[in-house]
């Protein structure tokens, strides 16, 4: 048997997104030393992919009482209205920073002849789906690029920060998995070097978990391969509480193209005009179908916009439905969506003059690991911000653009309450012993990785079709009584053979999955993203209360 090797920090972040280097710049300022560790590079991340932008009150007009009745509409009698109130409020302060940090958001001047304002400073605010006032600020239609690219800059600056690249999180240590004595507290992690295959322990007084979504959980999505609920899953075996999992948003408009997968229709279109169409047979002029499913039509909140667009699709046959944006000239969409027009011509696309093919795919896991406001679990010293987490902010349905202003908000928050708890985080861990190394044991390489690639491929297949957006009692039980078979070939094979990165995502995928399909099983009835046709309407008594899942040990 083997040690793995240690290394000691004051706090360890599992992310490289948004959240997560946000919450390493503000842990930073405290002089104390903090690791990153990203399983590939740094930027290789959700937050990248964001397009549409960050919702913030800014403009004169709009308030933050609008922008919270805003997302408490959305988040369909789930949100807690304390959270939401603070991080919209927190936002501007955010927004400021980020412009501090070097952002660059599109200003009316920036667009030139196309807005009129050809010399204005003042910021080019878009209105997506759920929004009443447009207070989205953007850069562009890649704004979570840019905001990306300000911070870790600011990271790979910072001579407090280590940056450990291509290192896969396995496991959290706990005071629990040391069977020591008093409540679970996290001690560190243990992580896969996946370039020469060592696995490193990682010790620090606090650690934070912002790993993004998982949205490969699902045969078709928006996100980024990496996208496997790695945090969630960790947190849950670590005996975290996971609440409201049952609530996955699928984004409405992913660019439907043979050749180009996971391409993302920012919901800024509809806000700009664009309106949803859908074939009714070969060879007829698709026509508006959104009037007949809610008032705001075509910028309804996502989850109606993704359930319309699914029922259209079976009431037709039809594989796709479409997106019109015509009405915009050609320099305009060019001005306002450069990267979504490029990624269109590429796909033969004219936006100008052609209508958008677009189907829905999973995009945001609103439930995770069950946190206060400041990003605290419910084991001492772990903490998780970013989709990861479930604060409270997006109830049962998000609202659009509200994920990157959580992104820059609650870091602020968790890294003032860790500061404030450091010196008993510090005092109370255990001193470091042997039995916290990782040990290799009798694991073999293996020579059978079709299993991983079936059991993967299984998995998201399921999950699309008994877990989607259209559920029912008996697709669920199918879905449970797949995943139980699969997990226990899963665990055999994690105890036998050498530990991968393929390896480690499988195992969470089918933790993540196992948790969305309790959730869904346990919440009975339908409520923002979660609609099952045996419990077709929403349940008074079953309002603002959380689906929570928690292992026994």
């Amino acid at each position: 048997m083997k040690n793995s090797e240690i290394l000691e920090f004051d706090h360890l972040i599992v992310g490289s997104g948004l959240a997560g280097l946000s919450s390493a710049l503000h842990l930073a300022e405290s002089g104390r030393s903090v690791a990153v560790i990203t399983k590939r590079e740094i930027y290789e991340c959700n937050s990248r992919l964001a397009q549409g932008g960050v919702a913030c009150v800014i403009d004169k007009d709009d308030t933050f009482e609008e922008h919270v009745q805003d997302t408490l509409t959305a988040g369909a009698g789930m949100c807690n209205v304390d959270a939401v109130r603070a991080i919209v409020e927190a936002g501007p302060a955010r927004i400021e920073e980020m412009i501090r940090l070097g952002t660059k958001f599109t200003t009316k001047g920036d667009l030139g002849k196309a807005s009129g304002k050809e010399d204005s400073a003042e910021f080019d605010l878009g209105r997506e789906g759920g929004h009443h006032k447009r207070r989205v600020l953007h850069a562009g239609d890649i704004t979570g690029a840019e905001l990306e690219r300000v911070v870790v800059e600011a990271v790979q600056n910072h001579p407090n920060i280590k940056v450990f690249e291509f290192h896969c999180a396995i496991d959290l240590i706990t005071s629990k998995r040391l069977d020591a004595p008093g409540p679970n507290r996290c001690l560190g992690l243990y992580a896969l070097n996946t370039q020469n295959g060592k696995i490193l322990t990682f010790l620090g007084h606090s650690t934070t978990l912002a790993c993004g979504g998982a949205g490969k959980v699902y045969l078709y999505t928006s996100n980024p391969d990496i996208a496997c609920g790695s945090g969630i899953a960790m947190a849950y075996r670590a005996g975290a509480k996971i609440a409201n999992m049952e609530f996955i948003q699928f984004h409405p408009t992913i660019l439907h193209h043979p050749e180009i997968r996971s391409f993302l229709i920012s919901e800024a279109l509809r806000g700009e005009g664009a309106v949803l169409k859908c074939r009714e047979g070969r060879g007829r002029e698709p026509v508006e179908f959104m009037h007949k499913y809610h008032p705001m039509k075509s910028l309804a909140p996502r989850d109606i916009v993704a359930r319309a667009i699914d029922s259209e699709m079976k009431r037709t046959g039809e594989e796709c439905v479409y997106l019109d944006i015509r009405h915009l000239d050609e320099e305009t969409l060019k001005l306002r969506f450069p990267n979504i027009f490029k990624k269109c011509l590429e796909a033969g696309i004219n936006m100008a003059h052609d209508l958008i093919p677009v189907v829905p795919a999973a995009h945001f896991v609103c439930g995770g690991i069950k946190t206060d406001i400041n990003g605290a679990t419910s084991i001492q010293g772990l903490y998780a911000v970013g989709e990861c987490a479930c604060n409270g902010l997006h109830g049962a349905n998000r609202l659009a653009s509200n994920s990157l202003l959580e992104a820059m908000v609650v870091p602020k928050f968790m890294a003032e309450d860790i500061n404030t708890h450091y010196e008993s985080f510090r005092k109370g861990r255990p001193p470091v012993a042997v039995s916290l190394n990782w040990q290799t044991g009798n694991a073999t390489d293996s020579d059978e990785q079709i299993l991983i690639a079936h059991n993967w491929d299984e998995i998201r297949r399921f999950m699309w079709d008994y877990v989607g957006i259209y559920r029912t009692n008996k697709r669920l039980e199918r879905a449970q009584n797949r995943i139980k078979l699969i997990q226990k070939e899963i665990e055999k094979y994690y105890w036998d053979f050498k530990i991968t990165m393929d390896l480690v995502e499988l195992r969470n995928i089918a933790t993540v999955a196992e948790l969305i399909i309790k959730c869904s099983l346990l919440r009975h009835e339908s409520r923002g993203l979660n609609y099952n046709a045996d419990y077709p309407y929403k349940d008074p008594d079953l309002e603002c209360v959380d689906t929570i899942i928690q292992r026994k040990f």
